[in-house]
């Protein structure tokens, strides 16, 4: 039975993607390798804790158990399943009243916090963009050029890595400083959580199939779908500059991709595979952001939002990385690799200070000064990598990039001096 089985994989997984799909994985040994399969492991592992979790769930809710419920199990229950309270305060409220305060300060302190955001964002963001290309495109171990070294293939382990980190800092800061009562029930960052690891192990594993700029162009064009998915299940309308700047985007991407060189490292070459792991990211990226949105309609923390997410997170990958056995053979690979250790370990708290300094930057300065330090990074991001891993970009793929940074900073202008005008004709109203 267990040969059989083992015969009628490879089947499956050419029967749902091409053999040229196949062929184009630089790190493949065998059919188990294919990135489709792993994808589909991956989600059996992350079933059998989420469809036992459901099924407990809808027990503990058809039982009429806080009603009747009691014991020694009680409160857990009761966080996990039902949660402390209504949607009945909601964070805008506090958060905008935490925001204006800084105002009050001098400007040299103003501009020393906002150098120390941007600071702390581009180094941690920076770094976590060089070790994530250098993790997953180049091997480890080479000791001369016959002897190639080893690969590290498990994105999985990696996001498991960056999740247990930023759970340890967001309770850290749970514990020492004071959050609101906690009322969403907990079982609910599940679904966030599973998005976010399906969106980072996407992010990992489609470097194995398209160059760096590529991915951080792809990141950058998000807001084009966003629109799209909004204007059809949503019937969201949008301003003329929004379809400007969405259009502007879709043009300088398709410059740069069209003019992408090829050449002999793998990390360097665009393919199929990549632009579908890709798309993959950008869905549930997308489905993350919009569920944790509705999640803070209950009274919480940017801190408790954090550690919920990684919990489950946590809670999944390393469920899925113990029934694959990868957990130990990746922590094998640690052993015999100590430059792919402190890599890992350097990922993972380049990853839970990013967060951090996310949320202070919004708290501080607001969603318009944050996102114009993230698209600088990303284009610093695009240049560190033609600097240090050789990926070549002509004139007509510069100007496509160009393109697209120009469009992201004209939506920033655009959208605040909009807020701007409504926050100006509101007094009038009144």
């Amino acid at each position: 039975m267990p040969s059989l089985s083992w015969r009628v994989w490879p089947a499956l997984v050419q029967l749902f993607l091409p053999t040229a799909v196949i062929a184009e994985d630089p790190l493949l040994d065998g059919w188990h390798d294919v990135w489709f399969f792993r994808f589909l492991v991956n989600m059996l592992g992350y079933a059998t804790i989420i469809v036992p979790g459901y099924f407990l769930i809808s027990y503990f809710k058809r039982s009429n158990y806080l009603d009747r419920g009691g014991g020694l199990c009680y409160p857990l229950i009761k966080t996990c399943v039902f949660g402390g309270e209504d949607k009945s305060v909601l964070l805008d409220d506090v958060s905008v009243s935490s925001r204006n305060e800084p105002d009050s300060g001098s400007s040299l302190k103003q501009a020393l916090k906002l150098t120390f955001c941007a600071a702390g964002l581009q180094v941690s963001y920076l770094t976590w963009g060089v070790l994530q290309e250098r993790v997953m495109t180049r091997s480890y171990g080479a000791m001369s050029p016959d002897h190639q070294g080893e690969s590290f293939k498990d994105s999985q382990f990696l996001v498991f890595m960056n999740r247990i980190l930023a759970l340890t800092v967001s309770g850290l800061c749970c514990i020492l400083f004071k959050q609101p009562r906690h009322g969403a029930p907990m079982y609910k960052y599940s679904f966030a959580s599973l998005s976010n690891i399906l969106s980072s192990w996407c992010q990992y594993e489609a470097l194995k199939f398209i160059s760096f700029p590529t991915q951080v162009l792809a990141k950058a064009s998000k807001v084009i779908p966003v629109m799209l998915m909004g204007k059809l299940v949503s019937r969201k309308s949008y301003e003329y500059w929004e379809y400007f700047t969405a259009v502007l985007i879709s043009v300088g991407v398709s410059m740069f991709l069209l003019s992408s060189t090829t050449s002999k490292h793998p990390s360097t070459v665009t393919t199929f595979s990549g632009i579908i792991i890709l798309v993959g990211y950008i869905v549930f990226d997308s489905f993350t952001s919009n569920w944790q949105d509705n999640l803070f309609k209950y009274k919480m923390s940017s801190v408790q939002m954090m550690f919920g997410v990684n919990l489950f997170s946590c809670l999944l990958t390393v469920g899925s990385l113990l029934e694959q056995g990868a957990f130990f053979d990746s922590l094998a690979f640690m052993t015999r690799h100590s430059e792919f250790a402190f890599h890992a370990v350097l990922l993972s708290v380049c990853s839970a200070c990013g967060q951090l300094f996310i949320f202070y930057t919004i708290n501080q300065f607001g969603a318009a000064v944050f996102t114009i330090i993230m698209t600088l990074r990303q284009a610093f991001a695009i240049l560190l990598s033609c600097f240090l891993y050789g990926h070549s970009v002509n004139i007509v793929g510069g100007f496509g990039v160009a393109v697209v940074f120009l469009a992201l900073f004209l939506r920033v202008y655009a959208r605040s001096r909009m807020k701007s005008a409504r926050q100006s004709v509101l007094p009038q109203k009144v």
